[in-house]
């Protein structure tokens, strides 16, 4: 990036490590940025941080506001951001780790993902097991019934929760589908602690799933990843174990989706 940049005593990083710190420091609570401030976050000195400021300034990485003379993230992040997502097929990302997550349970391994207020199918590795569940390709359901449903449904927002809820008739597929808002309204508060869901028998007869929540890089819930298998292999043993392992499963999705968790 230029001669001016060539003698960084700091460290033994190169230009590009210390670059990539600085526009690590920007986050969406952290929009605006001063050269001091920087320094201290980045641990270089004022003089280094404010000659790769200008450096990624006049390249379109960072731009400047000329009243506090503060940097934010430039056009050219955008643009390069727009190449990432444009290339960017959920299921193919998630595709390894649905492998890996249906080599650990040998169970159905299925993606779904939110569209309007139902939940759609767009990938599913079947069981190996004689027994199995299988949910085609495509196939689409509301929220209220089934694990990946109810888990999308606990962590969208409190408006987009109510409109669905009063807009979507809660009919039943068997028995032992949710039909009362109030039940409902329990069960999600139940999912967002616990972080996963789980449903028996609420949209097929004897079938079990345990989903956990994929976000975007928005930070909003997107989708799930769900694991499922006829109810009398789900004991609460076993649903305790999916959950952990579907979390850490859709967790990992949500970051190669470009999913940033809120710095504390």
């Amino acid at each position: 990036m230029g001669h001016k940049m060539g003698n960084l005593n700091e460290s033994k990083k190169g230009v590009l490590a210390h670059v990539c710190e600085i526009l690590d420091c920007f986050t969406q609570e952290r929009t605006d940025l001063g050269v001091r401030e920087l320094a201290r976050m980045t641990g270089l000195s004022t003089s280094t941080t404010g000659r790769l400021l200008q450096e990624m300034k006049e390249r379109g990485v960072l731009q400047q506001n000329m009243e506090t003379k503060t940097y934010s993230v430039g056009i050219r992040i955008l643009n390069w951001s727009g190449v990432y997502l444009a290339t960017l097929d959920i299921r193919a990302v998630a595709m390894p780790i649905m492998n890996e997550l249906q080599q650990l349970s040998r169970e159905t391994i299925s993606l779904y993902v939110l569209d309007g207020t139902d939940r759609v199918c767009v990938e599913r590795l079947e069981s190996p097991q004689s027994v199995r569940i299988v949910a085609r390709l495509g196939l689409r359901l509301p929220l209220y019934a089934g694990s990946a449903g109810k888990v999308i449904l606990a962590f969208l927002s409190e408006e987009q929760q109510e409109h669905i809820m009063e807009t979507v008739p809660l009919q039943p597929f068997t028995r032992h589908t949710i039909t009362d808002l109030k039940v409902l309204r329990s069960e999600l508060v139940k999912i967002k602690q616990q972080g996963y869901a789980f449903s028996h028998g609420e949209w097929i007869q004897d079938a079990s799933g345990v989903a956990a929540p994929i976000y975007g890089p928005d930070r909003q819930v997107t989708g799930a990843l769900t694991i499922s298998g006829p109810t009398q292999r789900f004991s609460q043993e076993v649903i305790e174990r999916y959950g952990r392992d579907a979390v850490i499963a859709a967790m990992d999705i949500s970051r190669l989706l470009g999913y940033t968790s809120r710095p504390h």
